[in-house]
C-alpha cells in the first residue's frame, strides 16, 4: 500500500457539512448541575496539597463551591448515619472511590478542525474533561480573541470544557510585526486590555524580550516560554527568569544555562533547524553537553531559579516517542480514540511539526533515554529543594493524545522520582499556585471551587487507572481478566460530567470520521504494515 503525504491526504478528505463543526463553540454542554446541594458520600480524599489520603469523607457542594468536608468514620467500619451531613438535592454514592481536586493542564493547545491536526474542538475538550482536567492553560492556539471567547463560554458553562487560562503567543493577532521594544510594550498592553492572564514566548531579540517581560510585570500578567533554539544563545532561562519570566515549558534554555565549556550546543555542520529530524535528533544529545548533576555550576543554576520562585513545567510526554517510537505509536487508545486526520498528522512528514520519523534509529532512542535521565534528575531535585514543578501535556503532536498524554505525564513524573502524592500535588496545588489561582482551585478545601475528580480505584497505587481505557486486572473470583478504573465523574464548578459518556462521544466521533473515509473500524497503520508492502512487484524478496 502506498500512502499520500499528510498534507495531500488531508486535502482529499471532505467532511460533509452535516458532520462538520461550522462553529467551534457550537457543541453545548453535557454536564448536570450545579445543584443547590450536591453531597458526595463515602469517598477517600486525596486533598491535593500533598497530605495523605483520608476517608471515608462526605463532601457537600453548594452551587459551585465546596461547603463542607466531613470525615464520617473509619475504614472497614460501618458509617454512623448521625455523623453524616444532611441530604442533598443530588447525591453520589462514592463508597470505595477516591476523590481528588480537578487536574490542571499547564500546556494545552485546543486545536480545531481547520488546524493541521484536523481535530474538532469538542473532541479535544471532551478528552480533557474525561481525564479529570478541569483547568487548561492555553499557551497558543488561534488569536487572543478566540481563546478569550472560549474562556468566556467555559466560565459560563455553555460548552463542555475545562476553564481556560489564556496565554496567547507573543505578537499573535497584532497589526504589525514586533520589531522594537515599544512594539512589544504596545502588544502587551493590548492583550492585557483584552483580558488575558499571561503570555507565551518562544524568544525574541533581547531588547524586545526585556521590554515585553517588563511590561507584562507592570500589567500583572504571568508568562511562560519555550526557549527555541533560534534565540536561546542570546537568552537562556537564567536570563529570562531574572527579567521576570514566571515559568518555562519543556527544557530548552535550561541545558544551555548549564553549559560550562561552550556557549552553543554541538551542532553538526550540516544541521538545519527547519529539518526536524536534525532538530529533534540533536535535542536528544543536548543534556550530556551540560554540567553534570550536583556539580557547582549545576547547583548554581538550580539555586538561582529557586531564588526567583520560578516554575518548571517540564512536559516530558511530548518526547516519549523519541526514546521508544514503536511503543508510543502503538498505545492501545490510538485505535479507539485517535482521529484519522490526527493519525495522518503523526506519520512521517517533512511538513507536519513533530513528525520527524524520516529514519529514526536505535542510536536516536539511546540518546533520548540518556537525555531523559539527566533531565529528570534536575527536575526531581528542583522539586526536592522546594521548587515548583507542574504538569503539562502539549498534546496533539508526536503520538501524544489529548487527556491520555496528561496521564502519561503523571507516570513520567513518577519515573523521575516523584512520590505519587507529589505527582498529584504538581497536577493540582502546584499548578494552581503557578497560575495565581490557589485561593480558588487546586485543593479540596471549604470555600474553593468545586472542581473534583472521582475515580473507582486508587490512583496512588496505580496511576494507570486514570487512563480513559482503565487498566487490566485478573479477577481472582472469576479468573477472568477485567478492565478497572477510568475516571467516573469529572466535576467542574459543581457541574457533574459523566466521564465515560464523554469518552463514548469521542469514540462516536472517531468512528464517524473513519466511516467518512471508508475506513474499517479498529487499528490504523502507522506507515506500512508488512515488508511485503514495501517490496515492489518482481523485486527481490
Amino acid at each position: 500500500m502506498r500512502f499520500l503525504s499528510v498534507l495531500l491526504l488531508a486535502a482529499l478528505v471532505v467532511i460533509p457539512a452535516s458532520a462538520r463543526q461550522v462553529d467551534d463553540f457550537g457543541y453545548g454542554t453535557d454536564g448536570e448541575g450545579p445543584y443547590d446541594r450536591l453531597v458526595i458520600r463515602g469517598a477517600t480524599m486525596i486533598e491535593g496539597s500533598g497530605a495523605p489520603p483520608v476517608g471515608p469523607v462526605d463532601i457537600v457542594v453548594v452551587n459551585d463551591r465546596i461547603a463542607e468536608v466531613r470525615v464520617v468514620g473509619y475504614p472497614g467500619l460501618p458509617i454512623d448515619p448521625a455523623r453524616r451531613p444532611a441530604p442533598g438535592t443530588r447525591e453520589i454514592d462514592a463508597t470505595g472511590m477516591f476523590i481528588l481536586p480537578g487536574f490542571i493542564d499547564m500546556h494545552a493547545h485546543p486545536h480545531t478542525e481547520d488546524s493541521g491536526q484536523g481535530t474538532p474542538l469538542e473532541y479535544v475538550t471532551k478528552l480533557w474533561m474525561a481525564h479529570g482536567i478541569t483547568t487548561s492553560r492555553v499557551v497558543g492556539s488561534r488569536g487572543p480573541e478566540w481563546v478569550l471567547e472560549m474562556q468566556r463560554l467555559s466560565d459560563q458553562n455553555k460548552i463542555t470544557s475545562p476553564r481556560i487560562q489564556a496565554y496567547p503567543i507573543f505578537g499573535r493577532g497584532f497589526d504589525r510585526p514586533i520589531a522594537t521594544p515599544e512594539d512589544a510594550r504596545e502588544w502587551v498592553r493590548w492583550v492585557a486590555a483584552l483580558g488575558v492572564q499571561g503570555i507565551k514566548f518562544f524568544g525574541a531579540p533581547p531588547p524586545v524580550m526585556e521590554a515585553a517581560l517588563d511590561e507584562a510585570r507592570k500589567q500583572g500578567l504571568r508568562s511562560t516560554e519555550h526557549h527555541a533554539q533560534l534565540d536561546v544563545t542570546r537568552m537562556n532561562v537564567l536570563r529570562t527568569a531574572s527579567l521576570g519570566l514566571t515559568s518555562m515549558e519543556h527544557w530548552y534554555g535550561l541545558p544551555e544555562a548549564l553549559f560550562e565549556d561552550r556557549v552553543i550546543q554541538n551542532y553538526p555542520v550540516d544541521y538545519n533547524y527547519q529539518d526536524e529530524s536534525h532538530r529533534f535528533a540533536e535535542a536528544g544529545r543536548l543534556w550530556k553537553q551540560a554540567a553534570p548533576p550536583f556539580s557547582d555550576h549545576w547547583n548554581m543554576v538550580m539555586d538561582s531559579l529557586l531564588a526567583l520562585d520560578f516554575t518548571l513545567d517540564p512536559t516530558f510526554i511530548p518526547y516519549l516517542a523519541s526514546r521508544d517510537l514503536m511503543a508510543q505509536s502503538r498505545r492501545e487508545w490510538h485505535s479507539i480514540y485517535t482521529l484519522p486526520a490526527l493519525w495522518d498528522f503523526y506519520r512521517p512528514s517533512r511538513a507536519a511539526h513533530g513528525s520527524y520519523w524520516f529514519y529514526w534509529t536505535t542510536e536516536n532512542e539511546m540518546d533520548w533515554k540518556e537525555n531523559y535521565q539527566l533531565w529528570m534528575t534536575f527536575v526531581n531535585e528542583y522539586k526536592n529543594r522546594g521548587g515548583r514543578v507542574t504538569l503539562g501535556s502539549d498534546s496533539g503532536y508526536i503520538y501524544n493524545l489529548y487527556g491520555f498524554g496528561y496521564i502519561q505525564e503523571m507516570e513520567l513524573m513518577r519515573e523521575a522520582g516523584f512520590h505519587p502524592l507529589e505527582v498529584i500535588r504538581s497536577a493540582t496545588n502546584q499548578a494552581a499556585e503557578s497560575l495565581g489561582m490557589d485561593d480558588e482551585i487546586g485543593t479540596i478545601q471549604v470555600g474553593k471551587k468545586a472542581d473534583l475528580v472521582l475515580v473507582p480505584e486508587n490512583p496512588l497505587a496505580n496511576l494507570k487507572v486514570l487512563y480513559g481505557t482503565g487498566w487490566i486486572r485478573l479477577n481472582d473470583d472469576t479468573q477472568e481478566v477485567e478492565r478497572v478504573g477510568g475516571v467516573k465523574y469529572t466535576i467542574k464548578d459543581g457541574i457533574v460530567f459523566d466521564a465515560r459518556q464523554l469518552l463514548a462521544d469521542v469514540r462516536a466521533m472517531v468512528e464517524a470520521h473513519k466511516a467518512e473515509r471508508g475506513m474499517p473500524a479498529g487499528p490504523m497503520p502507522m506507515v506500512i504494515e508488512t515488508l511485503d508492502e514495501l517490496t515492489p512487484p518482481g523485486g527481490n524478496q
